[in-house]
């Protein structure tokens, strides 16, 4: 009974002289808490809209009728488009693309209007960037809709000449109706998207950086025996008195995050809040136990720091937001595993975004549950570096 209240005092001791370094460092109070609020606001806002809006499209309307006039009225009332400039030729178009200045433009030959009306099956051009992919999807979008609009507008107005009814009209222009579903998402919201796996991104690589750095400096300010010293040379009372403040401040910060994601801003969480609570604390603490398990099989605080910023923003393409994991080659397939924010990832998506059962996600747990277990197995490491090693710069 006495080892351990002893051992919880020399936890409390190094926790409280961990506090100071905290608060007298300028680094941990920008890493720690100005940059990841900055981040979450940042990022938030930025896409709060949802979708780009008024993404700037050019015309090319050699046609100049009352259709095609009518077409270019109808693409700029689109919520994505809008029509900022018509030009002569469609290599003023093509220039003005490659400048930026839009990102896309229709091409309405001379002639379609007659060609529409006499059935002879015109051709309408549109152009599109997809060096930006979501602009270039979208315009796409709103253009492929305005010429099919065009013709089903043409056709229409005959058969209404011909005496068919309504019904006919629709079911010849549209035989198969589509019952749309966005299921999850369906505002179809870029924001829901992007910010629930870059966000937490940023601030776990923030985590891996500052786990490996404050060990790192023990080495480099020549505190690491002081450090054991207030410790009684218990590198586990050491190494959890440290990172105990730190755990509380990025908990505070993420659980902020959190809160501001699901419960001001409103994204969708069927999974429910509970999920939302484990899921924050599985991931600090998985992020910590990474970056503690780098700086012990690699005890230099470049080297250490150096890793983790690496696999940190690697991980934004192992985790399969932006690209499904099981498209990948086999190799990247496995090694994406390593990479805390792929687990993350999937039980948001899985448990919390969808609201599927947490068995589901069964293997993303535990592997998140061995990233926290992994600095058992350089405790002896570190403790050597911390007793022996003198920092080289």
């Amino acid at each position: 009974m006495k080892q351990k209240v002893s051992a919880i005092r020399r936890i409390l001791r190094v926790a409280q002289r961990e506090c100071g370094i905290l608060t007298r460092t300028p680094i941990y109070l920008f890493c720690m808490i100005i940059f990841p609020i900055f981040t979450i606001f940042f990022f938030t806002s930025m896409m709060n809209s949802g979708q780009p809006q008024e993404m700037p499209v050019g015309i090319v309307d050699l046609d100049n009728t009352t259709t095609t006039r009518s077409l270019v009225r109808k693409l700029d009332a689109f919520q994505t488009s809008r029509v900022v400039a018509h030009y002569v030729t469609p290599t003023e178009a093509r220039q003005a693309m490659q400048q930026n200045k839009i990102y896309a433009f229709l091409y309405i030959p001379k002639g379609t209007t007659d060609d529409l009306l006499s059935s002879r099956q015109p051709k309408v051009s549109y152009y599109y960037s997809s060096v930006y992919y979501t602009a270039g999807a979208l315009l796409m979008r709103d253009l492929k809709t305005i010429t099919t609009l065009g013709s089903a507008a043409v056709g229409q107005a005959t058969m209404q000449a011909q005496g068919y009814t309504d019904q006919q009209i629709q079911t010849f222009l549209q035989p198969i109706a589509v019952d749309l579903h966005p299921v999850g998402n369906p505002w179809i919201n870029y924001n829901v998207y992007l910010s629930t796996f870059i966000v937490p991104g940023i601030i776990l690589l923030f985590v891996f950086l500052i786990s490996a750095y404050s060990i790192g400096t023990e080495l480099k300010f020549h505190r690491s025996q002081e450090l054991m010293k207030i410790a009684g040379n218990d590198i586990y009372a050491a190494m959890l008195g440290k990172f105990l403040p730190q755990t509380l401040v990025w908990l505070v910060i993420f659980y902020g995050y959190l809160w501001y994601l699901f419960g001001y801003l409103e994204f969708p969480h069927p999974g429910g809040t509970w999920l939302i609570m484990l899921l924050g604390l599985l991931a600090i603490l998985s992020s910590e136990g990474f970056g503690v398990f780098i700086f012990g099989i690699m005890p230099s605080l470049r080297m250490s720091m150096s890793i983790c910023s690496l696999w940190g923003v690697l991980g934004f393409s192992a985790c399969g937001a932006a690209f499904p994991i099981f498209a990948m080659d086999a190799p990247i397939t496995a090694l994406a595993q390593l990479f805390p924010l792929r687990h993350y990832y999937m039980i948001y998506q899985l448990n919390i975004f969808n609201g599927y059962p947490m068995e589901i996600a069964w293997f993303n747990y535990m592997a998140l549950g061995i990233f926290i277990c992994l600095p058992l197995f350089v405790m002896k490491p570190i403790r050597k570096a911390m007793l022996e090693y003198v920092y080289i710069p």
